[in-house]
């Protein structure tokens, strides 16, 4: 193979790039997961994680992809022949409903079109006519990793309120938790899925359920199956800093430093870059002459952005050239979207001049593939970042 010269541009939606000062602290040497050094690295953790969530409850965390984690907050909470509401908004929404199948559970899906997050009010109209109270469960991405689409949470909790209704909200952020304003205990959410590959800066390889006191007591009475996924097992271990059985201790050292970035920079600022860079992306799209899939502006994601191809096909080549000209891999579009779109991740450890290298990658790698564009992508992001660097001045000044 021919050497490429620099660093590869990661810019899929996740897994996102690792921070070198992660992975220097994933390469400590391995530790006695039951010996007083584990035990002050899961104490400082535990005493961390939380905030993240905006959750003062539990957070379980497992050696697992999300996906590990939809199924342990399944489990946990329900039981064989429970129905659950959930909302078609895209590919991974679909994969939660089909996992939700094979365990027993009945899931009934609102239709969605791949190009808004959840709605609100249908939610709450389904839940008002569920008179019987059969339904056990409302389950909503947070955002959309297949369509760059985010739901308002905050919003589907009002609706199950406002329909007297008491299923338990199930909530997916494995590509929103740190890159997107999230706060399970504030919106009511009963449990959080996430995952560490994205906005937490980790490979692949942890999964969290943070849960509230209701689904707690849920998972009492639960008839699911479970033993790997049982939070019963977790609870006490976790309070001194430990776990049921043996844990991922590297990637948990990688946790530990990538919690302390996090309140480093501030939650606050780190969903403030977000949203800059997502904006400028939009910024960059729009001047292209291209279409972003979120068709709901107030739904606009801030970890990725899924551009349409004009003329409906021709995504997968497009990122061919790209991947062999610059050596950047952007996200595919999956099932119903699969070579109809392309997706730039613009999540985790990312900053202005990241964004820069990755839309230029793309302006280029359009013209190369002859992909019908307008020139002037890229300038318009870096118009948008620099007047975004210039308001704090303007402010302080107008002061």
């Amino acid at each position: 193979m021919t050497h490429q010269a620099g660093r590869h541009f990661l810019q899929i939606p996740g897994p996102t790039n690792v921070p070198d000062r992660i992975l220097r602290a994933m390469d400590y040497p391995t530790i006695d997961h039951r010996g007083p050094d584990f035990r002050a690295l899961g104490e400082r953790i535990f005493g961390k994680i939380g905030k993240v969530f905006g959750a003062a409850g539990p957070v379980f965390i497992y050696p697992a992809s999300g996906t590990g984690a939809w199924e342990a907050a399944l489990v946990n909470t329900l039981s064989p022949g429970d129905r659950v509401l959930m909302f078609e908004t895209g590919h991974f929404a679909t994969l939660w409903k089909k996992l939700a199948e094979r365990l027993g559970l009945k899931p009934e899906f609102i239709e969605g079109d791949w190009r808004h997050g959840a709605d609100a009010d249908a939610i709450g109209e389904r839940l008002a006519a569920d008179n019987a109270h059969e339904i056990k469960a409302v389950c909503v991405v947070h955002n959309e990793t297949s369509t760059g689409c985010v739901s308002p949470i905050a919003a589907v909790r009002r609706a199950i309120d406002a329909a007297n209704h008491p299923a338990l909200l199930l909530v997916d952020t494995i590509s929103s938790l740190g890159s997107i304003d999230y706060r399970h205990d504030e919106w009511g959410v009963d449990v959080t899925v996430a995952g560490s590959q994205k906005g937490l800066m980790l490979p692949p390889g942890l999964s969290f359920n943070a849960v509230s006191e209701k689904a707690l007591e849920a998972s009492k009475t639960a008839g699911l199956a479970r033993s790997y996924w049982a939070w019963d097992e977790m609870l006490e271990p976790n309070r001194n800093g430990f776990f049921p059985y043996t844990p991922a201790t590297n990637l948990l050292y990688g946790l530990d430093t990538a919690l302390d970035m996090l309140e480093e920079e501030g939650l606050a600022e780190v969903f403030a870059r977000h949203d800059r860079h997502a904006a400028a992306t939009r910024a960059a799209v729009e001047a292209w002459g291209l279409e972003v899939l979120c068709a709901d502006e107030a739904a606009h994601s801030s970890s990725l952005t899924a551009v349409m191809m004009p003329g409906g096909k021709g995504a997968d080549a497009f990122r061919k050239v790209v991947l062999d000209h610059f050596d950047m891999s952007l996200g595919a579009g999956l099932t119903k979207l699969a070579d109809r779109i392309f997706r730039i991740g613009h999540l985790g450890d990312f900053n202005d001049l990241t964004l820069m290298g990755t839309l230029s990658g793309v302006e280029m790698g359009l013209k190369l593939a002859g992909v019908e564009h307008r020139a002037g992508g890229a300038q318009a992001a870096l118009d948008h970042l620099a007047a975004a660097a210039a308001e704090p001045a303007m402010r302080a000044a107008a002061e």
